[in-house]
């Protein structure tokens, strides 16, 4: 008997240019019984499969046997984190700063009230200082000069040699 073909789709294998039905015929015709003595060196590798038993190596419970033998807690499982969550830290800084400024302010009127009502006493103290507004080098208005006549005084003669 010829196998031709068989010699043909043993050498695109090995090019790996069968296709899949290719590859089909190729364990169809190694599952038989009767195959040529040129050809028996290759039925192993093309029988392999049909001959070993198709088995689930790790079952449904591994990970539970496994966890049991090595003693290890249970994975965590993710928590979503919310963004209230997330700025939490940033509002108990907020207040904290709030309270200290407010301790801070009720503070400092107590040390300063003097004869004042305590509402006022804080906002309304009133400091001996230089007024900007009072030392003013302005003398005189501008606005007033200008209304004024103008004057020409006649000039030195000795002033100018």
């Amino acid at each position: 008997m010829d196998y031709k073909y068989i010699e043909q789709l043993l050498e695109r294998y090995w090019k790996c240019e069968t296709s899949l039905e290719e590859e089909e015929i190729l364990r169809a015709f190694f599952s038989q019984k009767d195959v040529p003595a040129s050809l028996l060196p290759y039925k192993d590798l093309f029988s392999y499969e049909l001959s070993e038993k198709k088995q689930n190596v790790l079952g449904d419970d591994f990970d539970k046997r496994m966890l049991e033998m090595i003693d290890e807690p249970k994975p965590v499982k993710a928590r979503t984190i919310t963004m209230t969550h997330r700025l939490m830290p940033l509002f108990k800084a907020a207040a904290m700063v709030a309270i200290i400024l407010t301790l801070g302010n009720a503070a400092q009127v107590a040390f300063y009230q003097e004869d004042e009502p305590a509402a006022v006493a804080g906002y309304q103290h009133q400091t001996d200082g230089i007024s900007v507004a009072m030392s003013d080098s302005i003398v005189g208005d501008t606005l007033k000069q200008s209304n004024a006549e103008v004057t020409i005084q006649p000039i030195d003669a000795n002033i100018l040699k």
